[in-house]
């Protein structure tokens, strides 16, 4: 090995650095598109094929390239936006290194086709290894025209990890549609694969935008928020506490109209959520915030989608107070207390320590937080350490309130099963929980209907889908549901799974499915909804080697069991609860809440100072 310093060769330079910036299509469609935007074009078309490996063109009639600078806007560090470094506190362009057609024409083919609006024709050129090769004269209008064909023609190690097309076309779509929502007053095309998969309409009308990118369901869920001072706005959309999602996808914040990530902001409009969505649910926001340049800096990071504000701490406040704000002028909180005496009984009714069964088989679920600890850790002294925690539990609550009778010890290794199998019904309050009583044990039970069904179909799907016998119910009426452009491809990559889950899908149009058939044993579910709590967990996992956990996707789909408040009758009442006696675990959801709750005689005659 030569260890001796020496000068690297031009080309070799350039495409080391080239690479630093161009990892994938989606960096040379975001540069594109960004140039396109900062020649105040009214009209921008984006197209790809093969994921963009093989093609990618981006079209706009912004300003164009002055024939005499088409030369030079190929060289690196060459540029319109700033002339020195003082320009970069008042910069409002989303591009300002003057590198990023540079480093494209070294590692792709480019044919550019532009005019201005003042030359009599354009001009079109070839460039090959950041080498013009080929330059006429040609008639075109105002705009500029980009192609790039063959990305990493010449670095065959780099162009080796691109991921399949289906991966590298998400990429580039959550581009465009990032910068389409951040530009209303820009109408967006893009052309994947010869098909039409986006079009805004360009008539800077926020809402419409949000409508076209996202969905109608978007907009008809989403609350409008604004603030304004001398210094600072802050526009855009927030969702209501109905509408949510598994993941952070569907957070958008625009700076300028640059589309950044702000964990600070993010947590902030999160924090307003609390209590209002369910657990490991996310809020949905379209934020802009437009704020004076010399406040931010935006040169920290080379893909410019981290910025540090100076006054970040007033500007979490302010978001956080106006959709708190908003949030509360559309949802009523109720408050709800405890009291500490009756919150131990409710703990000590519902471990009634039966002789395995506590300790779920499913590791995923957990009956405590104690529990849950337990799980993750040793596994071989689990039982061991549960039943203790157990045993400290029973016996501080002996010596506090002596609730228990003289024969409990014979009730600890009851079986609720044959429990479940003799009660006898009482009744049903509050829609919700089912009362019954066992005459033998002097015991009376009350039974969440919501969690008896979730375990119930838990364990009866987790077995038909282990089996793959999975029984389908055809829909009367498809279901016709629009998504994203990177969900579509995400249910095409997965639809083995979806089909193995029992669901019968068919594309029905851009970004459309129609759901045609769904798993016979969720009854008349909210399939559209089903879905897309399906979609987000696989989302979820593709951060870890797509690693899709078959228990997470199950209890997911269990809660399109009846609900709490669903009237149901006798029959049905006594068809679950022979069905909950017959599971594997009738103690706790899916979820690890308690399904049945006990309460003794003794105990009720108490409260009514019958006994002391």
């Amino acid at each position: 090995m030569n260890n001796k310093i020496k000068l690297l060769d031009e080309i070799t330079i350039s495409k080391i650095a080239a690479g630093e910036i161009i990892e994938h299509p989606a960096s040379i469609a975001k540069e594109l598109i960004e140039n396109s935007i900062d020649a105040g074009a009214e009209n921008i078309v984006v197209e790809i094929k093969n994921g963009g490996k093989t093609y990618i063109r981006v079209t706009d009639d912004g300003m164009g390239i002055n024939k005499d600078e088409i030369e030079l806007a190929f060289l690196r560090h060459s540029t319109s936006k700033i002339s020195s470094i003082e320009d970069l506190s008042n910069t409002y362009s989303l591009g300002f290194r003057g590198e990023a057609l540079a480093s494209i024409s070294i590692v792709g083919k480019i044919e550019t086709i532009t005019k201005t609006k003042d030359e009599m024709n354009g001009i079109q050129v070839a460039i090959e290894d950041g080498r013009i090769v080929d330059k006429n004269p040609i008639g075109c209008p105002k705009g500029t025209t980009m192609i790039v064909r063959d990305l990493f023609y010449n670095i065959p190690v780099r162009k080796n990890f691109l991921k399949n097309d289906v991966t590298e076309s998400n990429y580039v779509a959550d581009i465009v549609y990032n910068l389409a929502l951040g530009n209303p007053n820009i109408s967006f095309k893009f052309i994947k694969d010869n098909k039409l998969v986006l079009k805004t309409p360009g008539n800077n009308d926020l809402k419409s935008n949000i409508y076209s990118v996202l969905g109608k369901d978007f907009v008809n869920s989403l609350l409008r928020v604004v603030y304004k001072d001398d210094c600072l706005l802050i526009n855009g959309y927030v969702s209501n506490n109905n509408f949510y999602r598994g993941n952070r996808n569907h957070q958008y914040l625009f700076v300028n109209k640059r589309c950044i990530k702000d964990n600070n902001i993010t947590k902030a409009v999160e924090e307003c959520y609390k209590s209002l969505i369910p657990i490991n649910k996310y809020p949905i926001y379209v934020l802009f915030i437009e704020i004076n340049p010399q406040f931010i800096d935006v040169n920290i990071h080379p893909t410019k989608q981290e910025i540090k504000f100076k006054n970040d701490i007033q500007i979490n406040d302010i978001i956080k107070n106006i959709v708190c704000k908003k949030l509360a002028e559309r949802v009523s909180v109720p408050n709800v207390y405890f009291n500490k005496d009756d919150d131990s009984i409710q703990i000590k009714s519902f471990i009634d320590r039966p002789k395995v069964d506590i300790i779920p088989k499913d590791k995923h679920i957990n009956i405590h937080d104690e529990t849950e600890k337990v799980i993750k850790g040793n596994k071989k002294d689990m039982g061991e350490k549960v039943q203790e925690k157990f045993d400290r539990i029973e016996e501080s609550s002996i010596s506090k309130e002596r609730i228990f009778e003289k024969n409990c010890e014979n009730n600890y290794n009851e079986d609720i099963r044959d429990v479940l199998k003799s009660m006898r019904i009482v009744g049903v309050i509050f829609s919700t929980y089912i009362l019954g009583e066992d005459l033998q044990n002097n015991n009376f039970y009350m039974i969440d209907q919501h969690a008896a069904h979730e375990r119930v179909k838990y364990e009866k799907y987790k077995k038909e889908y282990e089996s793959e016998k999975v029984v389908v119910q055809k829909l009367l009426a498809p279901e016709i549901v629009r998504l994203t452009n990177s969900e579509v491809s995400l249910i095409k990559e997965n639809i083995q799974l979806f089909d193995k889950l029992g669901f019968e899908i068919d594309e029905f149009g851009i970004n459309t499915i129609a759901i045609r058939g769904v798993p016979l044993i969720f009854g008349k579910p909210n399939s559209k909804e089903l879905l897309l709590d399906i979609l987000d967990s696989i989302k979820n996992n593709l951060d870890n080697n797509y690693e899709v956990k078959l228990e997470k996707i199950m209890k997911i789909a269990c809660t399109n069991a009846v609900k709490g408040g669903d009237r149901i009758y006798s029959v049905e009442i006594r068809s679950l609860l022979k069905q909950l006696s017959e599971t594997e675990n009738p103690y706790t959801c899916p979820h690890g809440r308690p399904v049945i709750v006990k309460i003794s005689r003794t105990e009720i005659e108490k409260k009514f100072k019958r006994i002391i």
